[in-house]
């Protein structure tokens, strides 16, 4: 049985998926819909056909793209020709379900449920600083989303407790925005702990969105749920796999 986390904030049809109810097995047990994992084709692929009835759409429906931890937004008008390099969707056309996939980063759903404009973005902590969320916020303006109607949601990610990061890392936030210091909080040994989802929050909030929020549930933390990028590093196993998020008209 599939497992999908929603919000009655986007108020569109919506999933933040989580592993249980997938064909997969070993180390990628349960749902995962990483096309580019070592997993078997064909258990990705009748995961993601699962996904795609959930959501009420064919599997060609079910949108995605070459996630690369940019800023860059794909405007879907029909389905794509391959999978773009690109790290966030936007769409007002019904029937297409926009998908990103993540392991520890951000899946962050969007619904400016009055202009009938939707959007899904992937958001590392790169994607993030580049600036994803509020280019996706552009595209749906310009396909007539206004700011303050949209709903922006992130999904499960990875928790500022389990996120240790280096002085490398914290300098390339704070001397890009000396107000990003907010998001760290000192570990040990010299590390520090990222505030991912707030450093989210913060970014949308600040890009003037009307509502945003985080579902509150930690990838890392929560093995029996989710994957998580770090935890199969810490673990040292091979490959790993990836939850999808999926949003539609």
């Amino acid at each position: 049985m599939l497992e999908i986390l929603t919000s009655d904030v986007l108020q569109a049809r919506h999933g933040f998926f989580t592993r249980k109810g997938g064909a997969s097995s070993g180390i990628f047990r349960g749902l995962n819909c990483g096309t580019g994992s070592s997993d078997l084709a064909e258990a990705v692929s009748i995961n993601r056909s699962r996904v795609a009835e959930a959501m009420g759409v064919t599997p060609a429906q079910l949108v995605s793209v070459n996630q690369v931890h940019s800023a860059d937004v794909v405007t879907v008008t029909g389905a794509l020709d391959g999978r773009p390099r690109a790290d966030a969707l936007v769409t007002a056309i019904p029937g297409l379900a926009l998908s990103v996939l993540t392991a520890d980063c951000q899946p962050v759903l969007f619904s400016d449920p009055v202009a009938g404009v939707v959007g899904a973005a992937h958001a590392g902590w790169r994607g993030a600083q580049q600036g994803v969320l509020e280019a996706t916020i552009d595209a749906m303006v310009a396909l007539g989303a206004t700011r303050g109607q949209i709903r922006a949601v992130i999904g499960p990610t990875i928790s500022q407790s389990a996120y240790e990061v280096g002085q490398e890392f914290y300098e390339a936030f704070t001397d890009d925005d000396p107000d990003s210091r907010r998001f760290f909080v000192n570990g040990v040994a010299g590390k520090y702990h990222f505030d991912l989802p707030g450093y989210g929050l913060w970014r949308l909030r600040a890009a003037g969105v009307g509502q945003a929020l985080w579902t509150g549930h930690c990838t890392y933390r929560d093995p029996d749920r989710f994957y998580s990028f770090r935890r199969t590093t810490h673990a040292g196993e091979a490959d790993y796999g990836r939850l999808i998020s999926a949003i539609r008209l």
